[in-house]
């Protein structure tokens, strides 16, 4: 950055920014907010039987394809499969607000789920593509901030729909939103994108597709997704080995093809980076304490304090403020500090946050009380996650932010339910009906969750270390885009090779 320029408090305003956030924002929002309707949903279409087929589909189909439209995009290009995308997810949206029986909807929401993936696959490339050094870093920051907060919002949203107008009101939405963002996203996407296949190193190789990878990953992934999302308090039964089975086989599978495939859907190579390998795991723990935690602090907050849903989500206000605010602090701080310290910090505020309300919260507790605990949670929360997608693309080579963005996404959607599932394994085992089991089971959520960011700043502080980070490149003056190939600093080298230029060099520095 030259002298005559200032350093920014937030990334400069684009349609292009605006355009993934908002997109990115319907998709977070649909992954909980259908969940405060399922009881009208299950009165109305279901004929009484459970209806959490309709969030299991959504979160299978997403969390199963969102790799691999990652790197189908640094193949085919951003523009086409982010119109796809959003063009999709409204038109699925329509057809479930329609929906007059479950299966119905159940394709519906599929159809939904796979939009969602393209959706989420092209937001951190988009952006990359867009911003350079400081600026990108900011874009990214906003953008993971407010998908965050987003995510945390959905309750309030969701229960103020449901009660006013019908489940299928929270479908609707989806119609006007999807409308205005593919009218964006014709208007501002460039129509020839910097990481175009055409123009990844490889040439030909680089241009195939991994049809069975691909495959492979929606069978393993989506085969887990299912486990992980089965009741808890159901017996195991000989379906649920067979479906553990499955994942397992698919998964190894599409590991084994991964290292011989010309252009794999999964670089595994990416993983022998510390620094990628300690941003990646950042992710899959944020997702389990964030998603894991809020289930179980909402659920003290309606049955502890007796509060309604909407005075339930009202008081996760402070976290996603907070969440908002200090991500572009994040964002910011990386660019003076070593990232792995600023990740750590964040993380071990956010633990400082589940510790104070493990330690405050009882039936008796005022909701006064709790605030700045959450506040501290938010605050962690936005600290910590953004930095770590400006670090996964630092260490990335510029012809695979796609294939990055997928994988950010789909361990996000792993972390979800895995949270899930374990964090509630906790609270049966303490938890219970009644006011006081409840706030016992949720103590002891968010004693684990406290333990689980203890851990998560140990991975940041190891792994992301100042070594192992190249340091960012200065944003070009110009407010064009930014150019379609960003190399690293002279003398910081610690990025990913891609597998056409092997252990010999970089090829994106030959082309210089």
């Amino acid at each position: 950055m030259s002298a005559r320029q200032k350093p920014r408090r937030l990334p400069p305003f684009s349609g292009i920014l605006v355009l993934v956030m908002a997109s990115t924002g319907l998709v977070v929002v649909d992954l909980t907010i259908v969940a405060i309707g399922l009881p009208l949903i299950s009165a109305d279409i279901a004929d009484g039987a459970s209806a959490e087929s309709v969030v299991v589909t959504y979160m299978v189909a997403m969390g199963a394809l969102t790799q691999i439209v990652g790197s189908l995009s640094d193949r085919w290009g951003r523009r086409s499969l982010f119109l796809a995308g959003i063009g999709v997810f409204t038109l699925s949206s329509l057809a479930a607000t329609a929906a007059p029986d479950l299966l119905w909807l159940n394709i519906a929401r599929v159809a939904q789920g796979a939009g969602a993936a393209a959706i989420m696959a092209n937001g951190i490339p988009l952006l990359s593509d867009r911003y350079a050094g400081e600026e990108r870093d900011l874009a990214i920051g906003a953008w993971g901030s407010f998908a965050t907060a987003a995510g945390l919002l959905a309750p309030v949203f969701g229960g103020v729909l449901a009660e006013t107008f019908g489940w299928r009101a929270v479908f609707a939405v989806n119609l006007p939103l999807g409308a205005a963002a593919w009218a964006l996203a014709v208007r501002v996407l460039p129509r020839a994108p910097g990481t175009e296949g055409a123009g990844a190193p490889g040439g030909g190789a680089a241009r195939r597709t991994d049809w069975l990878g691909g495959l492979l990953l929606m069978l393993g992934l989506g085969a887990a997704t299912l486990l992980m999302l089965r009741p808890g308090e159901t017996p195991w039964s000989a379906r649920d080995t067979a479906v553990l089975v499955t994942a397992c086989a698919a998964s190894a599978a599409f590991l084994a093809v991964q290292l011989r495939a010309p252009a794999p859907t999964l670089e595994l190579r990416m993983f022998a980076r510390p620094a990628f390998s300690g941003a990646m795991l950042a992710v899959l723990l944020s997702r389990v304490l964030t998603i894991g935690g809020s289930v179980y602090l909402v659920l003290y907050f309606s049955d502890g304090l007796g509060m309604s849903p909407t005075g339930a989500g009202l008081l996760m206000t402070p976290i996603f403020l907070a969440q908002i605010v200090m991500g572009m602090v994040g964002s910011k701080l990386i660019g003076t500090r070593p990232p792995g310290l600023v990740i750590g910090a964040g993380y071990a505020l956010k633990g400082v946050g589940f510790a104070a309300l493990a330690l405050l919260i009882t039936p008796g507790t005022p909701w006064w009380a709790l605030v700045v605990p959450l506040l501290a949670w938010g605050a962690g929360g936005g600290i910590a996650g953004a930095p770590v997608m400006a670090v996964a693309v630092r260490v990335t080579a510029p012809e695979r932010v796609g294939m990055v963005a997928g994988t950010v996404s789909t361990l996000a959607s792993l972390g979800a339910g895995v949270g899930t599932a374990t964090l509630g394994a906790v609270f049966a085992l303490r938890g219970g009906p009644g006011a006081e089991a409840v706030t016992d089971g949720a103590r002891a959520v968010l004693g684990v969750s406290a333990a689980l960011a203890a851990v998560a700043v140990l991975v940041a502080v190891t792994l992301i270390g100042p070594r192992r980070v190249p340091g960012r490149a200065p944003a070009p003056a110009a407010q064009g885009p930014a150019p379609a190939e960003r190399r690293p600093v002279p003398g910081t080298e610690d990025r990913v090779p891609t597998a056409e230029e092997g252990d010999e060099g970089d090829s994106s520095r030959a082309r210089t």
